[in-house]
């Protein structure tokens, strides 16, 4: 283990009436790349200020190398004191100069010279990127840094914490940021904090270890109480099995998107079927939409059927919000028609989230002062409604304005998915969510009766929730791929790919129908997964032996060789598993 460069020991801190936290001991070492997990309310943001030094603690004593440059990048830093993003960026404590902020600005596609009132909270979040990366600092505090960032711009960011060779530690809800990331985990669970020295890839593996085990003890010490307060704590391991038979569910409904959707043939003969037109709740046909010169929309066919879960992807400015508008009838396009069906009834969620008076109280908000919600015509018990969403039931008094960003979120999801309605639109809901929240959304998501509507950068969630993705790319095109953002981001790779194929290879022979895979196909098919697996224990291998922090400084070449090593190891993965589903489509087709 790499001598620490950052530290707490015995940290203890008050809040309200009793300790939030106390005799806790952290660490983070030179190279250290920590994912800090926990619920909303735990704890996190407030660590990660004690660790940077902008709050004190009640007891414990921080220890930090001498030179060790601290820098945290907030998850709402104050703008309001700034003209321009480029007088915030410079006004840091260690600042940095222009010509630094401005070299990262570009590449983040950040005018610094913008107005700090009139800027999106994109352009904010870039914006304090810029700032806390330019002072090429030894640790980096992350509170949410994926948070109104859009693809492209998250995928600039994993590169270059990739490249970073200081110490990281990031609190984060975007699953694909964390595993593909960080190396070691710290999570803070009821007052008490934990290290792994795993990614967050094995995480879920670790704390349901943990929660099993816990588990046992409490059955051996037959404590009820203490199971409960388990439950309400986690309550996520059954879900989290309940939801891998909401996933073959998904596929299922892929599978049938993509039968739909197909080519250009399959889909006529789609929408010629009196059966899909009846089912059809939204119904876009030669739509375009322009503002000013800049066209957003071109050219638009689309039937979204009852049931059907469609998600919005692109970067920030290349459409979606846009695009929602159209689709849900609240702007109408410059050419073509959207229909909609209309016995529609619509919740709409956006990224703003409609504000609750701070004063009310969870009761008045979810049962105007009384004992029962009416959840989709059900009468459900205040106490268990609140269960479902994660809430521990003693919260019924508290009022709005005590609870966490994260949890006012998560009431007012409780208090919208308890309405009735037949479409549901979410604009960003990923946003201030806890893993374990995202979890219950996903859940919900997929019980849910009606039609979704989903706008989100999150990659992860993207991919366990929808049927079809509407990728924008900016030119006004929008391309429709039955399943997921990892479906949409293959199909823009690989069309170029055959296309350029097809331009040299010579015609092909009508092809014949085959009755079994090849004796070379077959092979691949049995040997593959056991393949996938070795790499797997290979990646780990490295991936543990590179968790050491002192390797890069004690042996540079073999840290170099193990990272190389690691990389082509991912391209070997990747190739094996689309190799075997190519395969495994082969053998569903020939049954």
């Amino acid at each position: 283990m790499a001598a620490p460069i950052l530290s707490y020991e015995g940290l203890g801190l008050v809040q309200g009436s009793g300790w939030l936290f106390q005799d806790l001991d952290i660490y983070v070492g030179e190279r250290d790349r920590l994912a800090l997990i926990g619920r909303n309310g735990a704890g996190k943001t407030t660590l990660l200020k004690l660790l940077a030094g902008q709050i004190d603690a009640d007891k414990g004593k921080r220890v930090i190398v001498p030179g060790t440059h601290v820098v945290m990048l907030e998850q709402e830093p104050d703008f309001s004191s700034f003209a321009t993003l480029m007088d915030f960026a410079v006004a840091a404590p260690h600042a940095p100069e222009e010509f630094e902020v401005a070299a990262i600005a570009d590449q983040l596609g950040i005018d610094m010279s913008r107005t700090a009132a009139s800027a999106s909270g994109g352009e904010r979040r870039r914006a304090a990127l810029a700032r806390a990366l330019a002072q090429n600092p030894d640790v980096l505090l992350l509170d949410e840094p994926t948070n109104h960032l859009d693809l492209a711009a998250i995928d600039w960011l994993e590169s270059w914490l990739a490249r970073y060779t200081g110490a990281f530690v990031a609190i984060s809800h975007d699953r694909t940021f964390l595993t593909r990331l960080t190396r070691q985990t710290l999570w803070l669970d009821r007052g008490s904090i934990r290290r792994k020295e795993i990614g967050f890839g094995g995480f879920e593996e670790w704390s349901d270890a943990v929660a099993a085990e816990e588990a046992r003890a409490a059955q051996r010490l037959d404590s009820k109480l203490r199971l409960e307060a388990h439950w309400l704590e986690r309550g996520v391991t059954a879900r989290r099995k309940r939801n891998q038979g909401r996933l073959e569910k998904l596929k299922e409904m892929r599978a049938t998107r993509a039968a739909m959707i197909g080519g250009p043939g399959v889909a006529k003969l789609g929408l010629a079927n009196d059966d899909v037109r009846s089912k059809s709740v939204i119904v876009a046909e030669g739509v375009s939409k322009s503002f000013g010169d800049r066209t957003i929309i071109k050219n638009f066919d689309f039937r979204v059927q009852r049931g059907d879960r469609i998600g919005i992807v692109g970067a920030n400015g290349a459409g979606k919000s846009t695009l929602l508008k159209l689709l849900t009838g609240e702007i109408q396009p410059d050419e073509g028609s959207i229909t909609l069906a209309p016995t529609l009834d619509g919740i709409i969620i956006d990224q703003q989230r409609s504000l609750m008076s701070p004063d009310k109280t969870v009761r008045d908000i979810l049962a105007d002062g009384g004992d029962w919600v009416e959840v989709r015509g059900v009468k459900k018990h205040i106490q268990g409604y609140l269960k479902e969403f994660l809430f521990d039931p003693g919260v019924m008094e508290a009022s709005v304005g005590a609870l966490s960003g994260g949890e006012r979120s998560r009431l007012l999801l409780a208090r919208e998915f308890a309405r009735e309605s037949n479409l549901l639109v979410l604009d960003e809901p990923t946003n201030d969510l806890d893993l374990e929240t995202l979890d219950l959304l996903q859940e919900v998501i997929a019980d849910y009766a009606g039609t979704v509507l989903l706008v989100s950068h999150d990659r992860d969630f993207l991919d366990r929730t929808v049927t079809v993705t509407l990728g924008l790319d900016g030119s006004g095109r929008v391309d429709i791929v039955a399943g997921g953002y990892a479906d949409w981001e293959a199909k823009r790779i690989k069309p170029n790919t055959v296309k350029a194929r097809a331009a040299t290879a010579a015609p092909l022979p009508p092809p014949t129908a085959r009755k079994k895979l090849s004796y070379k196909d077959q092979r691949d098919y049995d040997l593959l997964p056991g393949r996938i697996e070795a790499i797997e224990k290979e990646m780990a291998g490295i991936e543990s032996e590179l968790s050491d922090g002192s390797l890069f400084t004690r042996d540079n070449a073999r840290f170099n060789a193990l990272t190389a090593k690691l990389e082509q190891l991912r391209e070997e993965k990747a190739a094996a598993e689309d190799r075997w589903l190519e395969l495994a489509e082969e053998v569903e087709a020939l049954g």
